[in-house]
């Protein structure tokens, strides 16, 4: 069974290029458009991964993020962050609120799906039976 990625973000184009690239890897790939949308799909639908934008209408990133960390069934959660917002301030906030990697835009897609890969592989190496 393959993994399921979410994709929390509010650009289209993002999103389909990321989409592409995800599911070309062997993912399952699903997508919310804004941040209530997304933390409705991540604990309904448990994703290992979500690439989570965090300037979007409804409930920005960081929020996202802070109440993924702050349920227990949904802590474990593993979650890139993407934002136009590069500074340093705004990467520390990022990961002081748990997020396990950042990744300031405008970014390779290329590295961005290494660093997918390189989440789940840490994620599924953890785990029992390594999956």
């Amino acid at each position: 069974m393959s993994q399921r990625v979410l994709i929390v973000d509010d650009e289209p184009n993002i999103v389909i290029s990321l989409e592409f690239l995800l599911k070309r890897e062997g993912f399952t790939v699903s997508v919310a458009r804004d941040g209530e949308e997304g933390l409705a799909a991540i604990r309904a639908q448990r994703p290992a991964l979500v690439v989570l934008d965090v300037m979007m209408p409804k409930l920005d990133g960081f929020a996202v993020l802070h109440a993924v960390r702050s349920d227990p069934e949904l802590a474990g959660t593993r979650i890139l962050m993407l934002t136009a917002k590069g500074r340093q301030a705004e990467q520390t906030k990022g990961l002081t609120l748990g997020a396990d990697a950042y990744m300031p835009k405008p970014f390779s897609t290329h590295q961005l799906i290494a660093k997918a890969l390189e989440l789940l592989n840490t994620d599924a190496a953890a785990a029992p039976g390594g999956n």
